[in-house]
């Protein structure tokens, strides 16, 4: 169980993250939506902690994880794996080098340095790579790779720290159709095939309401919102998003097996 209390996050006099609290089940597939800037990537860097907590708690399975230094908080960014919105991926190197890097916590310096993996962790890797269709570009050096394959080769990175949680940033924002489709999936997969808990930023309701279980709005840092997709009427949508709320409540959605979802209307919010 992750359970976030009374989080906060300052950078200046500005909270980026705004006293949230909130707990996960383990297994859970939630979306974290609300406007751009509204503090969703700092909320999962935090998390995560590549960003520091300015105030409050993060506990999972009952360790206060914003107390963990060295070796262990090592340990816990691997357990919750981060994917980034711009992939994170080194340019110069070959596809299996850069999953390899998601071992880096089991895996002393030295034999990354000189790239001498041992020959299990080259196995975890390739058998990533397999899982998203990418293995047969294993020897293609990153930069070569459309968008939407190096997500996948970011995915497999994060799935090779063998997490318990995916934090995933904005996944699919520089993504065309096809391809967001593919990451989504994966990402579904992911949770649903493996039980790994995913939180996920997305900007698209639509893309929120067809993947995730449980929805968390965010504006201006605070947690606004928290409940099932179907829970979040037009009104609440429309709060969240403010001037962006067109273009996020523009078209009916549709779930993951293709089906139309009745799109929300102004009588959900009476």
């Amino acid at each position: 169980m992750l359970v976030v209390e009374g989080l906060t996050c300052r950078f200046g006099t500005k909270a980026a993250v705004d006293s949230a609290s909130f707990s996960v089940a383990p297994g859970s597939f939630v979306g974290v939506i609300g406007r751009s800037g509204a503090g969703k990537s700092t909320l999962l860097r935090t998390i995560n902690r590549l960003t520091p907590a300015t105030e409050g708690r993060i506990l999972y399975n009952n360790v206060d994880v914003t107390a963990l230094r060295g070796k262990e908080l090592r340990q816990w960014r691997a357990r919750s794996a981060m994917i980034f919105q711009q992939f994170n991926l080194v340019g110069r190197l070959d596809v299996l080098t850069n999953v390899l890097m998601g071992r880096l916590s089991e895996v002393p310096f030295w034999r990354s340095l000189a790239q001498l993996w041992p020959e299990e962790d080259v196995a975890i890797a390739m058998s990533a790579l397999d899982q998203f269709d990418m293995a047969q570009l294993a020897a293609q050096r990153a930069d070569q790779l459309s968008g939407g394959q190096q997500q996948r080769v970011a995915i497999a990175r994060a799935m090779v720290q063998q997490p318990e949680i995916i934090l995933a940033d904005e996944p699919i924002a520089s993504l065309d159709p096809r391809n967001t489709k593919i990451v989504m999936d994966a990402l579904l997969r992911i949770n649903k095939h493996f039980g790994i808990t995913v939180l996920c930023n997305l900007h698209s309701l639509d893309l929120a309401r067809s993947y995730c279980d449980r929805l968390l709005g965010v504006a201006a840092g605070k947690i606004v919102f928290d409940g099932a997709p179907a829970e979040l009427t037009e009104h609440v949508a429309r709060e969240l998003y403010d001037l962006e709320a067109n273009e996020v409540l523009g078209a009916a959605p549709t779930d993951v097996s293709g089906a139309t979802v009745p799109a929300l209307s102004s009588a959900a919010a009476a």
